[in-house]
């Protein structure tokens, strides 16, 4: 699917493109999805919705609005975790739009939301928060076929807390109560709600299918230049910056060699010269250090690769691997069948040549179609995407 914006309008043109998986015959995800971010004011973006697929990739010039777009979606994902707003936006003052100007009693702010889809069909989120003159969390609406699930609003400035309503459908149609300003009140309900009518189970499956769908995401970077010297050993998941990447071959080589067997296959793709296979190996000062093997006894460390080798073969590693290898927060009371890790990657295309992009694109699109991981990916051009099933591009314009 292709899709044309500008930074301040909506979506104007969309083809069509694969559906979702499902697995209830009802058209609905069978595990809960973001799938679309909307942006209503936030940076340079102004009443913007993004759709996103399994595998989405953003593209357009510098300064478009391709990053500020996944630190959104990483925002909503951190605050669906529990964390508070302080913590998610250090400059909230860089997340208002440009040219607002602040009300009479100098409050200016921003607004982000998305829609996840799931067992309980399409629900969408929307949250306001104010920058200046606190960071506060001021408004919220949790809404599924026109209903609003919960509502909440600042009604007093004086006080850390905003007054909360949520459908409740039963001798009382809602229940108020007041809820702290700076964490997210979605993430907040099942806490709340006791579940005894109609109404409040709707609500917590609603809430629940949000944070599910927003907890598992991991946002990625590979940095070559921290990539090549040997690493301390240590927890064995791989760090957003994919530091660490030699202790964590270490770990899934020896864990999983079906796997593994596939990373080495991606890595003969889109590394020059012959590979036989990747492994890790400890040093005597308590590191371990990458080496691919060449055969024939050659073995080259990865400090030897070029940047672009390395962020392939990071990627690639990424996309064979799950929460249980990768620095996230999964929901630990939900099966993990039941989730899906969603992978944020700005630059997605730095420093790749063409044939490398082009596997990897392949590589991520034939993972994502099983619908255990998606990707949204941010590049600067995706025609190397055209062609490719399975592929989003949202493309942004200035």
């Amino acid at each position: 699917m292709t899709v044309s914006c500008t930074s301040p309008t909506s979506p104007t043109s969309v083809l069509p493109s694969s559906s979702v998986p499902s697995g209830d015959g009802t058209g609905r995800p069978d595990r809960p999805c973001v799938t679309e971010l909307h942006l209503s004011a936030f940076a340079g973006h102004r009443r913007a919705g993004f759709p996103l697929g399994p595998l989405t990739l953003f593209a357009g010039p510098s300064g478009c609005g391709k990053t500020s777009a996944l630190r959104a979606y990483e925002a909503l994902a951190r605050l669906g975790g529990g964390a508070a707003v302080g913590e998610v936006f250090p400059d909230p003052a860089a997340c208002v739009p440009d040219r607002a100007r602040p009300d009479a009693q100098r409050r200016r702010g921003f607004r982000i939301g998305c829609t996840a889809d799931g067992p309980e069909g399409p629900v969408r989120l929307d949250v306001a928060i104010q920058a200046e003159p606190e960071l506060r969390i001021v408004g919220e609406r949790l809404s599924a076929d026109g209903l609003v699930l919960l509502e909440t609003a600042l009604r007093d400035p004086s006080r850390r807390t905003v007054q909360a309503a949520w459908h409740t459908a039963g001798s009382a149609p809602v229940t108020r109560a007041p809820l702290p300003d700076d964490r997210l009140g979605t993430a907040l309900l099942p806490l709340r709600v006791a579940g005894k009518t109609d109404g409040q189970r709707r609500v917590l499956a609603a809430a629940e299918q949000m944070v599910v769908a927003l907890r598992s995401v991991f946002a990625c970077d590979p940095r070559p230049g921290r990539m090549r010297a040997p690493v301390p050993s240590g927890t064995g998941r791989l760090l957003g910056g994919c530091d660490n990447l030699a202790d964590v071959l270490w770990r899934t080589r020896a864990e999983c060699t079906r796997r593994h067997a596939q990373l080495v296959t991606a890595v003969r793709a889109g590394c020059a010269g012959p590979v036989t296979d990747l492994y890790a190996e400890p040093l005597t000062d308590g590191t371990v250090r990458a080496l691919l093997d060449r055969g024939d006894g050659i073995r080259t460390r990865l400090g030897r690769l070029g940047d672009g080798e390395l962020r392939y073969l990071a990627l690639a590693l990424v996309l064979f691997t799950g929460p249980g290898v990768l620095e996230v927060d999964p929901v630990g009371e939900v099966p993990a069948a039941l989730q899906t890790l969603t992978v944020l990657a700005d630059n997605l295309d730095r420093g790749l040549d063409p044939r490398q992009r082009t596997e990897l694109l392949r590589l991520a699109a034939r993972m994502c179609d099983r619908g255990h991981i998606r990707l949204v990916g941010a590049v600067s051009d995706a025609s190397w995407g055209a062609g490719v099933a399975g592929v989003t591009v949202v493309h942004l314009e200035l």
